[in-house]
């Protein structure tokens, strides 16, 4: 094996770390974080620069937290969500924002 006498040797140890906790939002604490996802979301979903990407996941993220809690419960919510997604998707920006603030309507 042949080494670069300019690179420093890559063995150093590496810290292994247990996982973080899992935030699950306990009760009625999930309607204030998805409430505050989707508005992050809403305000970035046509920024340049990845706005949209982020705005997507995190659309994604809270769809998938409120079928974990109670499916049955938030299942309009996740409706609107879902074509909200798929608008956002389509960059149809304007139809996005409007299911979005349906969605968070119904949720608080």
């Amino acid at each position: 094996m042949i080494r670069s006498a300019v690179l420093p040797d890559n063995k150093r140890p590496v810290e292994v770390l247990k996982p973080k906790p899992l935030e699950t939002h306990p009760g009625d604490e999930i309607v204030r974080w998805a409430l505050g996802q989707l508005e992050i979301a809403t305000s970035i979903l046509d920024n340049p620069g990845g706005g949209l990407l982020f705005a997507t996941q995190t659309i994604g993220q809270v769809k998938a937290g409120l079928h974990e809690r109670d499916a049955e419960r938030w299942e309009a919510v996740a409706g609107l969500l879902d074509q909200a997604e798929d608008a956002a998707v389509r960059r149809e920006f304007a139809t996005a924002r409007q299911l979005l603030e349906s969605a968070m309507s119904r949720l608080g």
